[in-house]
Order: structure tokens, then C-alpha cells, then sequence
């Protein structure tokens, strides 16, 4: 049975990782293979997420990761 068009997008990370299995990731292929808007929707994710992985990690305020894993250390020890 071939995948709708909402079921392509609810598996698209799955698929982007490689954890669907053969069956779903040929049930998956075959719809981008039918569905030029499914086809241009993963482009875009895929183009959105090289881009994304290209910017450098964010400035932390000074002290920021320090408070941070002072208050992590607290919850642990809450826990």
C-alpha cells in the first residue's frame, strides 16, 4: 500500500536518519517517485538542514554554561 502524502511527512526525519525500515523506505521512495510536492518538500527539509549544520555553534553569555551545569547538578542531586 502506498503511502499518502502525511504519512511521508510524519516518516521524513526516520527517513533522513536511515531508520525506516526496507519495506517503508521503498514505500517512501515510490511516493517521492508519484508526488512531485512530497519531492519538493523533502528537498527543502534535506537543503534547510545542510544549511542549518553549516552555521557555527552560538556565543554562550560568560557564565551561561557554568550556571547551567550548577543548576543540572542540583537536579540530579533532587532526583
Amino acid at each position: 500500500m502506498m503511502l499518502s502524502c502525511r504519512e511521508v511527512t510524519e516518516l521524513v526525519t526516520d527517513y533522513a536518519e536511515g531508520r525506516l525500515s526496507l519495506g517503508d523506505r521503498f514505500r517512501f521512495q515510490l511516493h517521492l517517485g508519484l508526488c512531485r510536492h512530497c519531492r519538493t518538500y523533502v528537498r527543502q527539509l534535506k537543503a534547510t538542514a545542510s544549511a542549518l549544520g553549516r552555521l557555527p555553534p552560538p556565543e554562550l553569555p560568560p557564565g551561561l554554561e557554568e550556571e547551567l551545569v550548577r543548576r543540572f547538578e542540583g537536579w540530579k542531586r533532587k532526583g
